[in-house]
């Protein structure tokens, strides 16, 4: 693999600034001053430091990202996308949201290039839980809780699978957790018992759950913990 193009893969920099980061003789690539960014090198063997940060070489990229309100889940829209949050090191990796959110639905996002894992993790056979938080115009009487537990018939006909619900002692917030992703679930759910969410925020996806340190609108890697609980929940462990 190219060096510039490892530097790109890796996140590290784009290829104009690997350019200016090898005439300045800051990548070290095995020891030895890089001295031309087309050079070949072995992406799993070369060790590489990048103005002084050792580099290492992912075949997968995994980002949490914190959702704001106002952005599609998706790589490209007419308004901002969820991609538009990172930097634009990162637009070359080829990264897409793993399921989505409702454009006002804010919280937890997976971002990855990882096709397999990400339709594992949402196959309706794998029963990756998603738990959201959320809060009702009018609170939730215990029968309507119940019929949640049970499994609700939609307006056009289209019957859900039983959601975990739990509220707090006022009926009109709490937490639901699905094991499916129907088109806009709980907000039809929700009307389906005649009420209606006025806010909603994914908490929770599968192992991973949103950071109470990760502002809204920011974003980072997983950690390695993270990865490997993550590709263990789609079974596609390295």
């Amino acid at each position: 693999m190219r060096l510039d193009k490892f530097l790109s893969v890796t996140a590290t920099a784009t290829r104009s600034e690997t350019r200016r980061a090898v005439r300045a003789g800051e990548v070290i690539v095995n020891g030895a001053v890089a001295r031309d960014p087309a050079d070949d090198i072995d992406e799993n063997t070369a060790v590489v430091a990048f103005r002084g940060q050792t580099v290492t070489y992912r075949k997968h990229h995994y980002i949490l990202l914190n959702k704001p309100a106002g952005y599609v889940s998706a790589t490209e829209d007419s308004g901002p996308t969820v991609l538009s949050l990172l930097p634009e090191k990162y637009t070359v990796l080829g990264l897409f949201p793993c399921g989505r959110l409702d454009k006002d639905t804010e919280g937890l996002m997976l971002l990855t290039d990882d096709g397999e894992t990400a339709h594992r993790l949402l196959s309706p056979r794998r029963h990756v839980t998603k738990r959201y938080a959320f809060r009702v115009e009018r609170p939730l009487t215990e029968p309507e809780k119940a019929a949640f537990r049970a499994g609700l018939t939609l307006s056009d006909g289209t019957t859900t699978a039983p959601a975990d619900i739990e509220t707090d002692e006022t009926g009109a917030a709490g937490v639901v957790t699905l094991t499916e992703g129907k088109y806009h679930q709980i907000k039809r759910m929700m009307g389906a018992l005649g009420n209606r969410i006025t806010a909603l925020e994914r908490v929770s996806f599968g192992p991973l759950t949103l950071p109470a340190d990760l502002p809204r609108g920011a974003w980072r890697p997983l950690t390695d913990e993270e990865e490997t609980a993550l590709l263990a929940a789609a079974g596609t462990e390295n």
